[in-house]
Formats: structure tokens, C-alpha cells, sequence
């Protein structure tokens, strides 16, 4: 079986290419691509693999570009760690996907699979336009459109449109609106960003849930870190770890 690798991380490809081939000795890794760019051109001199291992961001961008170029037909194993919904949608249409951090486990369960649905994938059921389809298809979150929060003896409804984050304090969890205008409430961070959604609200860190629509600004930092600026001036610096940072990068793009 010849497999391609598209990922832009070096260390993480060349440890999945080992892997794959620990995994299956009658694997071979053809080629290991970094970029949207470099797949579009790869595609446009080379017969399409029996089987792609896809990360979703790209040193050039989100890799769904990919088939807006190029037609392929091989079966995409992707690998992610950022939308449950993009998961679901691929994985109901009989493509497989690894999240990050993966192991060799995950690797050998993968490939296993794909041998299961051998029969399936030489139908070629995922052409370039049932990728379009999928994309097109992802289900719209059903999300909190408001909360209730107690104010000098007042109970007032804050619309979540307004909101532009919330974050974590000693007092406990605030939210802060377009207008400046700060308020405390009793949920937690992780039970609001459920509520709220996860295509419209990013958990940065620990302390801070921001809205994508406030986000003016995203910049590169030290040890590949990110900083970001929204509308409302924040207390401090607003940092996406380098960890997170593809991810997030990934969540923007994912429009």
C-alpha cells in the first residue's frame, strides 16, 4: 500500500511514517509533503497514492484548499485535533482520523480500518465534490443565545452576540460586552464554552474564552507562541500557547 503523508511538522510526519511502516510492514510512505503548494503540485506529476495521511493546517493554510485544486480520490485519514463537528461529518462518510497527539495504537487501529473498508474506498466515494459536500454539510451549533447576570439589584439578559470573552479572576468568571461593561456569573468556563459553542468562542488558555468575531489582530511571539488583540482591551496579554497555536490557527480558518 503506498501512503502519502501531508504534514508540516517534520518531527511529527517521520514519526508517523515509522509508524505506518511498524504498523504494516507492506506500507510504503511515497512521500512526505509540508504545504498546500507543494500537494497541488505533487498531485499535478504523480498518480494519487492508495491512501493519505492529511494534517488540517498547513504551513500555507487550511489543506481543504487541497481539493479545490486538485482532484483525488484516494481514501484521507486526517489528522486533527480541532473540530468534533468537521470529525464527525468525515467519519460518517467512511474517512478515518488520528487526533493529536497520536501513538502507534492509534496508528495500527487506523490502518485496520481502511483494510475493512478496502471494498468500500475503491469505489472512489470521496472525490474532490463530496469533499466540497461535507464542508458545505457541517451542522450548525445549537448555542446559548444569552445569559442572565445579577447587576445592583437587577437581573439583566446579556445576548451572547455581545459578548467579546469571558475569563477567569479571583472573583470568579466575568463576562465582558462590547460596550466595556463587565459582569460576573456562576458558570464555569468550560461549561459556558459548551454553551456557547465551540465555532464561536476559543478557549485561549486556562483563564480566557474569546469571541472569533472580536478578534482583530493575531500575531507571532516568541517560541512560536501567538498573541491576540480584540476589540476590548484586555487586563493582560492574551497569549495562545505554542502548543494550542495550530490549532487555533486552525479554528480561524475554519470559515
Amino acid at each position: 500500500m503506498k501512503i502519502l503523508i501531508i504534514e508540516d511538522e517534520i518531527k511529527t510526519a517521520r514519526a508517523l511514517a515509522r509508524m505506518i511502516q511498524s504498523a504494516d510492514s507492506n506500507a510504503t510512505v511515497i512521500d512526505i509533503l509540508q504545504s498546500v503548494s507543494s500537494t497541488i503540485s505533487w498531485f499535478d506529476q504523480n498518480d494519487d497514492p492508495d491512501l493519505i495521511f492529511m494534517d488540517i493546517q498547513l504551513a500555507d493554510g487550511i489543506s481543504f484548499e487541497i481539493f479545490k485544486k486538485v482532484n483525488i480520490n484516494a481514501p484521507v485519514i486526517f489528522c486533527t485535533a480541532f473540530n468534533d463537528y468537521a470529525i464527525q461529518a468525515f467519519k460518517s462518510n467512511g474517512v478515518d482520523y488520528i487526533l493529536k497527539p497520536f501513538n502507534k495504537n492509534d496508528i495500527e487501529l487506523t490502518l485496520e480500518k481502511v483494510k475493512n473498508l478496502k471494498n468500500y474506498f475503491q469505489k472512489n466515494l470521496l472525490p474532490t465534490a463530496e469533499i466540497s459536500k461535507l464542508l458545505m454539510a457541517l451542522p450548525s451549533e445549537d448555542t446559548k443565545k444569552s445569559f442572565l447576570v445579577y447587576n445592583q439589584n437587577t437581573y439583566i439578559t446579556i445576548p451572547t452576540s455581545t459578548i467579546v470573552y469571558f475569563y477567569k479572576s479571583l472573583n470568579g468568571i466575568n463576562i465582558v460586552t462590547e460596550d466595556k461593561k463587565r459582569y460576573n456569573i456562576n458558570e464555569s468556563l468550560d461549561e459556558i464554552h459548551r454553551l456557547v459553542g465551540k465555532q464561536s468562542f476559543y478557549r485561549i488558555n486556562r483563564q480566557y474564552l474569546v469571541a472569533f468575531k472580536n478578534i482583530t489582530e493575531v500575531q507571532h511571539y516568541f517560541n512560536r507562541k501567538l498573541i491576540l488583540t480584540l476589540t476590548v482591551e484586555t487586563d493582560e496579554r492574551l497569549t495562545v500557547g505554542r502548543e494550542k497555536a495550530n490549532e487555533f490557527l486552525a479554528w480561524l480558518g475554519n470559515r
